[in-house]
């Protein structure tokens, strides 16, 4: 083999492990997804859901909110959580519930981790 063709070669084989890297990467982020999310959801400091809703597993749970179980079923479609995340005000001017991501408490990263944790509910 040439030294034009090794080269050729190395950068063949280089480009088809980054694109699989780059595959991989979404299926490792979901499964940590749900662990980040609950994380950040029973963070008293930062998605602090736990102060509003009862969740499984969490403690001292407040009562202003609906519980948070059998979330699939209430909420088929991950947008529907995702808009009520980011600001539950456009479908119910009359929440209690803060605009975590209009008000930048939560980066659309961290509101699709606690949705991927919800969906385990």
């Amino acid at each position: 083999m040439t030294d034009h063709s090794s080269t050729a070669l190395f950068r063949t084989y280089a480009l088809a492990l980054m694109i699989g890297a780059t595959v991989l990467i979404p299926t490792a982020g979901a499964q940590s997804g749900a662990a980040d999310g609950q994380r950040l959801a029973f963070d008293r400091g930062k998605g602090n859901c736990l102060s509003c809703h009862e969740i499984k597993g969490g403690d001292l749970p407040g009562t202003i909110g609906p519980a948070l179980k059998n979330i699939n079923s209430r909420y088929p479609d991950r947008n529907d959580l995702v808009a009520i995340l980011t600001d539950e005000t456009k479908r119910n001017p009359q929440t209690a519930m803060p605009p975590f991501g209009r008000n930048h408490i939560l980066t659309e990263q961290e509101i699709n981790a606690i949705v991927d944790f919800l969906q385990t509910l």
